[in-house]
């Protein structure tokens, strides 16, 4: 069985809840469309990425009304939802993958790891990975900074995971970098990697929604400024890819200690 996903790239209103549902939920409607399994969304799409706005009061799980919109169209199409947004925890702030299934209760499944450092001031970093199954592919979740972290997708393929999605916000002059980061994940894994980026208020964000193949090839991208593009996800890829390039299976999970000696250069 071959799964298909689908990978947003579209701009979200700064602290307006409602209207940032309610596009997630027309673009959840048009992924299913085109016979999407799983689509993921930017980082902090439904609060949108501002750092005003992550400090006034934030959603949260305790009435999940907000998310009803993107809840009724997956529960009509069957389709998963990878919303991630900023949380209110009780005790704490997250930046949090909600996962949205049929006739399933939203979970708060993934909290990202690697926080940047303005985050830090108001956001608690997660404590561990997460990953989930759909017709027979093994999708692990990250977010934005998290890939910048070779062991954080090497931990998600020693799981099982053979696509390794991302959600993120990525500053102008981040587009070399972006695409550097997870090309690198995919192909150091032998993994695909969804990424999804938000696009416009209030930074300016970049956007670079792409899905990269085992072989770290981008093979799919969002051609306008929003959008979504989609992907299906080739098993037989990844098994050809993982026993040719053998960098997965013969890792080392020990290198032993480091030697270190001091400056050889000659006197002068």
């Amino acid at each position: 069985m071959t799964s298909r996903i689908a990978t947003v790239q579209a701009e979200a209103w700064p602290g307006d809840v409602a209207h940032n549902v309610h596009r997630a939920a027309q673009l959840t409607a048009q992924a299913a469309a085109a016979r999407a399994s799983v689509v993921v969304f930017p980082e902090a799409f439904p609060t949108g990425y501002d750092t005003a706005v992550f400090a006034r009061p934030l959603p949260d799980l305790d009435d999940t009304a907000w998310l009803a919109p993107i809840q009724h169209v997956v529960d009509d199409t069957g389709i998963i939802a990878i919303v991630n947004t900023a949380l209110d925890r009780g005790d704490r702030r997250t930046l949090t993958d909600v996962v949205l299934a049929p006739r399933r209760a939203p979970l708060a499944a993934y909290d990202k790891q690697h926080l940047h450092a303005p985050e830090r001031e108001t956001f608690t970093a997660g404590g561990g990975g997460f990953s989930f199954e759909v017709d027979g592919t093994c999708v692990a979740l990250s977010v934005c900074y998290d890939a910048n972290f070779p062991e954080h997708a090497a931990a998600a393929a020693a799981s099982g995971a053979t696509v390794y999605v991302n959600s993120g916000a990525y500053f102008p002059g981040g587009e070399r970098r972006r695409d550097l980061h997870y090309a690198s994940r995919a192909l150091d894994n032998g993994m695909y990697v969804v990424f999804s980026g938000l696009v416009g208020a209030p930074y300016d964000f970049i956007g670079g929604s792409a899905v990269f193949d085992p072989l770290g090839r981008r093979v799919a991208s969002v051609q306008h400024r929003e959008g979504i593009a989609v992907v299906d996800i080739d098993p037989e890829l990844i098994a050809t890819v993982r026993d040719d390039q053998r960098m997965w299976r013969d890792r080392r999970p020990d290198l032993g200690p480091h030697r270190h000696l001091d400056d050889l250069a000659l006197d002068r």
